[in-house]
């Protein structure tokens, strides 16, 4: 079976219990995730075959986390290890006004030490049809963002699928290279573009607002000036407050403009890993839906993901047709 290919961060996430603070907390409660592995588990629960590509601590922590992985069929085989520890981010869960808060300690952590000839791109891509990178990664060091050039120029060369979540973080790019070239020349390499219109922006260097009219004019000038993209999707998040939002989505395939009707989520139990979830389930769809169903798939799983404690989406193929279904009401499944 072909394999879709996540290369990214394996982070711990460290968080009070509930929607405490730290200084209210005495225990913490962990999960594994990153932003790509986010999308390759989701993936993995939809029945997709997926490798997750990666370095970790060479430790029980290290361990512990392939373990995990291992829990949903991910290959893991092309994991490295590395003698620092794995990156940690800490997480307090806001409510209703107040706005959840993260830390992030990754700055010397197992993933950071990373360098192109650690991965054999080769062996590692020898299956795959689809890979899927973000703007995290690039963003992190020198290292891992000439890694996963290595690995797009490769997946290129091969004919893949290439998924692109540009996310910019302003708080990352700090070692020396400009944000906007950078992420240029990996959506060089790529063929659907999974970003809005700040994402759009940064690396057109626009100024464009958030009109369906001008998602569509910027969508079209992103595909001139990266020929190789064939498809943009958007998702787009209304804040009511901390615990209730509303998702929808909408695309430009250099054909028709699409969009879908609102998800209203009116109590959040965890919103971490909401976009990835939107991302796997886009990834899952294109490869057995029309557009249109594909990026309805994906607002129904990003909906169901704010149900989840953690950073992953467990919802099934099952639970997310329901909610495509209309069966909203959350009565029991007897």
């Amino acid at each position: 079976m072909s394999q879709i290919i996540t290369f990214g961060e394996v982070l711990m996430r460290l968080s009070p219990f509930g929607n405490k603070k730290f200084i209210q907390a005495n225990t913490l409660e962990f999960y594994f995730g990153g932003t790509e592995l986010n999308v390759g588990l989701s993936i993995a629960n939809f029945g997709g075959n997926v490798k997750h590509i990666t370095c970790i601590s060479d430790d029980f922590i290290g361990d512990t986390a392939i373990s995990y992985l291992n829990k949903f069929d991910l290959d893991t085989t092309a994991i490295v290890r590395s003698g620092r520890p794995l990156g940690v981010y800490f997480l307090e869960v806001g409510a209703v006004m107040r706005p959840s808060s993260i830390s992030y300690n990754r700055s010397h952590s197992a993933f950071s030490s990373i360098q192109p000839d650690m991965v054999d791109w080769e062996s590692a891509l020898a299956d795959g049809s689809w890979f899927h990178w973000t703007g995290i990664t690039p963003g992190l060091t020198q290292g891992s963002f000439d890694t996963l050039k290595e690995g797009l120029k490769l997946a290129k060369k091969k004919g893949m699928q290439v998924s692109a979540d540009p996310t910019y973080r302003s708080g990352l790019w700090k070692y020396g290279v400009n944000a906007k070239d950078a992420l240029a020349e990996l959506i060089h390499c790529s063929t659907i573009f999974i970003g809005g219109i700040n994402e759009m922006n940064e690396v057109l260097g626009t100024e464009y607002g958030y009109t369906n009219e001008e998602f569509i004019e910027a969508s079209k000038l992103l595909m001139e000036t990266f020929p190789s993209i064939e498809k943009v999707f958007d998702k787009i998040r209304t804040s009511i407050n901390a615990s209730w939002h509303k998702i929808r989505a909408r695309m430009w395939n250099g054909e028709e403009f699409r969009e879908t009707q609102d998800f209203d989520i009116t109590h959040i139990v965890d919103r971490i890993g909401t976009g990835d979830a939107f991302a796997a389930g886009l990834i899952y769809g294109l490869q057995h839906f029309d557009d249109y169903k594909s990026m309805d798939y994906a607002s129904a799983a990003c909906a169901l993901k704010h149900t989840y404690e953690g950073d992953v989406n467990y919802a099934t193929i099952d639970e997310v047709t329901r909610i495509l279904d209309g069966n909203v009401s959350g009565r029991f499944n007897r």
